[in-house]
């Protein structure tokens, strides 16, 4: 499932999540045009093994992962993801709210990519982590609210189809789940961190849940049919 947009227009002007976006493309840019692109990813990606909770230096890839990227499509999908949903959890916490939501959100994906695979060499990096946050608060927020989604049906073919945000992020967050549990045991090998999508998605939606920011305001936008 790929999402097209949803139907939920935001009250306030998202201008952290314009500033995310831009950084975060700019940071990019400087990836692509250094003269090395994989030592610029060693030098700042979350490397699990040289992490030394004594020496906070090592700590800060966990926040330097968070706007690196792998790759043209490991950037767009993960912007494009960001725009759709982003603005909505801005409006939701507030700017300054939201800054932090994301920082924290993307770290506490790190950390969860850390605590199953802390001997890994191989390099973590991307917004992923930081935009299942997102995704989760929108969840708890929003799970009525349409998103047009391009899905493949079963001849193989695009479609497009308005779905409840509840049942695309619910089947979003499945897949990841299982592809996270059928990765243990094959830990130190390349590829998606789902574990860090995971812990994300997971702290987005509890952030939400415990801080009683699950207001009628939102529950108020949210009263349309579930179909």
């Amino acid at each position: 499932m790929f999402p097209i947009r949803d139907h939920n227009p935001s009250h306030k002007f998202p201008i952290i999540n314009i500033i995310v976006i831009l950084v975060t493309s700019y940071v990019f840019f400087l990836q692509i045009t250094a003269p090395d692109f994989e030592e610029f990813i060693l030098r700042f990606a979350l490397i699990p093994r040289l992490v030394d909770f004594t020496d906070p230096v090592s700590l800060l890839p966990f926040i330097y992962s968070i706007f690196l990227h792998g790759g043209w499509f490991h950037v767009i999908s993960n912007l494009w993801f960001l725009w759709i949903f982003g603005d909505n959890i801005e409006a939701h916490f507030g700017h300054i709210g939201y800054a932090f939501f994301y920082l924290a959100t993307g770290i506490i994906a790190g950390l969860t990519q850390f605590f199953f695979v802390p001997n890994s060499a191989i390099p973590t990096v991307g917004a992923s982590g930081a935009i299942s946050g997102v995704l989760g608060a929108y969840l708890v927020l929003y799970p009525k609210h349409k998103i047009d989604t391009l899905i493949i049906s079963f001849f193989g073919f695009f479609q497009q189809v308005s779905l409840p945000a509840g049942v695309m992020l619910g089947y979003w967050f499945i897949i990841q789940l299982f592809s996270g549990i059928g990765t243990i045991g094959l830990m130190g090998r390349g590829g998606v961190a789902w574990w860090a999508h995971i812990g994300g998605f997971a702290a987005g939606y509890l952030f939400v849940v415990l801080s009683g920011k699950n207001n009628r305001i939102s529950r108020k936008e949210d009263e349309s049919d579930f179909f």
